[in-house]
């Protein structure tokens, strides 16, 4: 299968290992940052870490969509959703998210009209034909899909299909990277850059990190050679004495970005003053909102929405597990009290959460060092 096979060949991938060992300096620790929460299913499920050496280290980012909306907004969509004669959709992956109040799901239960969706079109399928209800689409994301809710807006506007909103909670990459940069928590050595967001918004934006931090990035793909490949040219860069932004991605991803897609989201969005990112706190001009000229689409000036903010359970570490200050089995109840089924954080609740993805994948690796050691 085109596109597929070639980037998971075992050969290669060893070939792979084989340079990336011969690059690392004896005695020095590296410890690389995957921003997309994609990029961690990948290592977890492909056992990557089992082709790097013990020198190097991966560790999780902000890069979940849903992992790093705060407790609070959850709540504010369901006080939405309790309003007279409302619709709120959501992507699946929301619906076990857990508010303050409990989660999507367990609103429905109650009698809220909560329904899943693939796209925000799907949602202005419902507005279209509900035209006695307020349909609301509970917007999350980061870059990659805020171009779609914009293009949903664009057209519900041509259409004059006034019974559809927009809960808006698309954030944005940067300033997250830079929150990050800026923590005194984490010492890194370098990024691998999150592909799905570079598709839109390109390579160029990330250059501030070199420049600024000297940390090399590499955007970076989501097939198991193409995390090899790019922590081979991290590696590389490190070796040669150079802090760059290199493209791994060139496949899909343009260095100027989607400027069709920019363009979209420009003229809908702009971004917010600051936003509150689950374990990193209010980070300023990191989300986006809808722009005046679309005030009649966006639910926040629609209804009456609390803003309350509520705490993340104490027992929870998804902050730290989104810093990558703490692997997913160093949380205290990893895999006990928290599991995909019992979620008590949105890491393990995602379909990008980085403790899903251990717990799905990651805790097998564990236990075969486990039973060689013991051997």
């Amino acid at each position: 299968m085109r596109f597929v096979d070639e980037y998971r060949d075992a050969d290669k991938a060893q070939a792979l290992a084989t340079q990336i060992a011969a690059l690392c300096e004896p005695g020095r620790q590296y410890k690389f940052m995957e921003v997309c929460g994609g990029h961690t299913h990948t290592i977890y499920k492909h056992g990557i870490e089992d082709y790097l050496p013990e020198s190097v280290s991966l560790v999780h980012g902000p890069g979940c969509p849903v992992c790093v909306i705060p407790m609070g907004r959850v709540d504010d969509a369901i006080a939405i959703a309790n309003e007279p004669d409302v619709i709120l959709t959501a992507f699946g992956d929301m619906m076990r998210v857990p508010g303050g109040n409990g989660s999507f799901l367990d609103a429905k239960a109650a009698g809220a009209d909560i329904r899943m969706v693939y796209s925000p079109l799907d949602a202005l399928k419902i507005a279209r034909t509900n035209r006695d209800r307020r349909v609301v689409f509970m917007a999350i994301g980061f870059e990659t899909t805020s171009p779609s809710t914009a293009m949903t807006v664009l057209r519900a506007a041509a259409e004059g299909i006034d019974n559809f909103s927009v809960f808006c909670n698309h954030v944005t990459i940067l300033p997250a990277i830079k929150a990050i940069l800026d923590s005194p928590d984490l010492r890194l050595d370098g990024f691998l850059g999150p592909g799905h967001v570079s598709t839109v918004i390109g390579c160029r934006p990330y250059e501030f990190i070199a420049r600024d931090y000297g940390k090399p990035l590499v955007c970076a793909g989501f097939e198991p050679l193409d995390l090899l490949q790019s922590v081979y040219l991290l590696l590389k860069q490190l070796a040669d004495g150079r802090c760059e932004v290199e493209n791994q991605y060139t496949r899909v991803v343009p260095w100027d970005g989607n400027l069709r897609a920019l363009e979209a989201i420009g003229r809908v969005m702009q971004l917010r003053p600051y936003f509150e990112w689950r374990g990193l706190g209010f980070i300023s001009h990191s989300a986006l909102r809808m722009r005046d000229e679309y005030a009649a689409y966006d639910a926040e000036r629609l209804f009456d929405v609390p803003g309350v903010r509520v705490a993340d359970p104490k027992a929870c570490q998804c902050g730290e597990v989104l810093k990558g200050v703490l692997k997913p089995w160093e949380c205290k109840v990893f895999g006990t009290a928290c599991t995909p089924e019992t979620p008590i954080g949105t890491c393990m609740v995602s379909s990008e959460g980085a403790c899903a993805a251990y717990y799905n994948f990651g805790r097998f690796t564990r236990q075969r060092l486990a039973e060689a050691a013991r051997a």
